[in-house]
C-alpha cells in the first residue's frame, strides 16, 4: 500500500475497540515518521470487493541494535473479517517480505492475540519490547 486512503473504517473500528496503535499508524504516516519505506520494509493491505479488510506493517525493528531484525507492526483486521484467514494471510505475506532482508522478526502483542502468533510459528519471549520472535531458518 502506498496510501492510507481506504483506512478510515479500520481506524474508526479500532478506536472504538480501544486499539490506539491504529491512530499512531495514521499519525506517523501523515508526519512521514513511518511510511514503511525503509530497506526491507512494507505495508500491506487485504481487500475484498474494494473494501480494506486489514493491514499489517513490517519495519526494521527500532528497538534492535542491528538492521537484521525486522518487526511486524500494526496488524488490524475488521471484526467482520476475522476468523476468515485475513490476518494469517497478511502476516504470511509480511514474513515472505521479511525473509528477503531480515534474519529475525519480532513483535509485541497482547495476551489475547498471543495464540494467533504461536499458530503462525512465532515463539514467545519475555523482553521489554517484544513478546514473540521468529528466527528464519528454524522452521519459519
Amino acid at each position: 500500500m502506498t496510501s492510507l486512503d481506504a483506512i478510515g473504517p479500520l481506524l474508526v473500528e479500532a478506536e472504538q475497540q480501544g486499539c490506539e496503535f491504529m491512530r499512531r499508524l495514521v499519525e506517523e504516516w501523515a508526519s512521514g515518521a513511518n511510511r514503511f519505506d525503509g530497506k526491507g520494509e512494507c505495508f500491506l493491505g487485504a481487500f475484498s470487493a474494494g473494501q480494506l479488510l486489514g493491514v499489517v506493517g513490517l519495519n526494521r525493528d527500532p528497538y534492535a541494535d542491528t538492521e537484521q531484525i525486522g518487526r511486524v507492526r500494526h496488524l488490524y483486521v475488521l471484526a467482520s473479517a476475522r476468523r476468515h484467514g485475513v490476518g494469517s494471510l497478511l502476516v504470511h505475506h509480511a514474513l515472505q517480505e521479511a525473509r528477503r532482508s531480515f534474519t529475525i522478526v519480532r513483535l509485541r502483542t497482547t495476551p489475547s492475540a498471543a495464540a494467533f502468533y504461536l499458530r503462525l510459528g512465532f515463539t514467545s519471549i519475555d523482553e521489554k519490547t517484544a513478546s514473540h520472535v521468529m528466527i528464519f531458518g528454524s522452521g519459519a
